[in-house]
């Protein structure tokens, strides 16, 4: 069926948009005058056509966030607890969000399940957007018969995980940013600063302070090869980035980033808040402990958390207990390791798992404070001891020439 554009004024004089499928551009006429919405009849067209055709470039164009998942899981449970089919609850959701990604995706999982498909395998061809463990609970809140539950503690685990997120690029976004202005402030007083007074001192006719002669130095270089120092800076970066994403890039850096002082720990703890978060979850929502390890290992985020939990699918596997092979671990404290064992003989597992994620999200915004408060003021002194340092160097000779005279 063809998705016809249309445009048009609400009952309340607001100017509205938006996409339908119809038979044709008079049965969306139709469709909006039951809604109370006046469309504009020269503004209705097939999609695709005209002004209206999308130009699609690799890498860009809207994305679904996970705001806007959440936003549609909330929703959705609520429609299927209230008790409207799945595909009409799709429709629903589909036709009204605002988010292009996500209104294709929904549309399309409904025409899966139109078809004759389960609402997981629509859901599973949309990976970008719904990962495996939403597919995975999805499949077991249908089996289960439990959908509208299992979405609301999908909607909660997926906040949960948007905080966790958010709290760490707090952590890794104010150093960059500090040393950002240092470097941008240090190549703005080689370029174009120091240059005036080495024209200023080439008149001195005295030997100048070994530290304004190395300054002088580096701010010739700059200026000489700027162009080449940036595209390398930038060759380097890009190089780390895509290495970082390799097998071999995630098995070397991984461990190292676990070491990094300060930012290591924040790591630990976040790598141990999000396994106990999603595997709680997915254990109280009746998925199989061995597909939901599998699941927190592809998900882990760190190669070594990721070999430490196969250990413990390789240890279930055999017979034996989940807090086994973690008590030599290098990421999970001694502390949860009890606490996993306990839930396992009380039959409380799930139960446990989100008391200790609980326990260490809270570890991780604490973490993050104080880091915060450690750096600043050792960001303040590194950026204050290497620009005061450039213009002590420059105003060396001046104070030189001021005691001889």
């Amino acid at each position: 069926m063809p998705v016809y554009v249309w445009e048009g004024k609400a009952a309340n004089g607001k100017r509205v948009r938006g996409e339908m499928e119809a038979p044709s551009p008079q049965q969306v006429f139709n469709a909006l005058r039951s809604q109370r919405i006046s469309p504009n009849v020269k503004k209705i067209r097939a999609k695709g056509s005209g002004l209206d055709k999308e130009i699609k470039v690799p890498g860009f164009g809207p994305k679904a966030k996970t705001k806007d998942v959440v936003v549609f899981t909330r929703q959705f449970a609520t429609m299927i607890d209230a008790g409207l089919p799945i595909v009409q609850g799709l429709d629903v959701l589909g036709r009204q969000h605002e988010n292009p990604a996500m209104k294709k995706c929904l549309i399309a999982v409904k025409e899966k399940v139109e078809t004759g498909g389960t609402l997981a395998e629509g859901l599973s061809e949309h990976t970008r957007i719904f990962d495996d463990l939403y597919v995975n609970m999805v499949a077991a809140g249908e089996t289960g018969g439990i959908l509208d539950i299992i979405l609301e503690r999908l909607a909660a685990y997926l906040e949960k995980m948007d905080v966790l997120k958010r709290q760490v690029k707090t952590a890794m976004i104010y150093p960059a940013v500090v040393v950002g202005a240092a470097v941008i402030v240090t190549a703005i007083l080689l370029i174009f600063v120091i240059p005036t007074f080495a024209d200023m001192f080439a008149d001195f006719g005295a030997a100048l302070p070994a530290p304004t002669r190395l300054v002088l130095n580096i701010s010739d270089f700059v200026v000489a090869y700027y162009p080449v120092i940036f595209l390398s800076a930038v060759g380097s970066i890009w190089m780390f980035k895509r290495y970082a994403k390799t097998e071999r890039g995630k098995e070397v850096l991984h461990p190292l980033f676990l070491k990094v002082p300060i930012f290591g720990e924040i790591i630990r703890k976040v790598a141990v808040a999000r396994f106990t978060r999603t595997l709680g979850t997915m254990l109280s929502s009746g998925v199989p402990i061995l597909d939901a390890l599998a699941i927190c290992g592809r998900t882990a985020g760190n190669k070594v958390v990721e070999k430490e939990v196969n250990g413990v699918r390789v240890s279930i596997s055999e017979g034996k207990s989940i807090a086994e092979p973690l008590y030599n671990s290098q990421i999970f404290p001694p502390m949860v390791v009890q606490m996993i064992s306990v839930g396992e003989t009380t039959g409380a597992l799930d139960a446990m798992l989100s008391k200790v994620a609980d326990f260490y999200e809270s570890e991780v915004e604490n973490a993050v404070t104080a880091m915060k408060q450690l750096i600043e003021p050792l960001m303040i002194l590194f950026l204050g001891t290497l620009v005061g340092g450039l213009v002590v160097a420059m105003y060396l000779p001046i104070f030189k020439l001021g005691s001889v005279i």
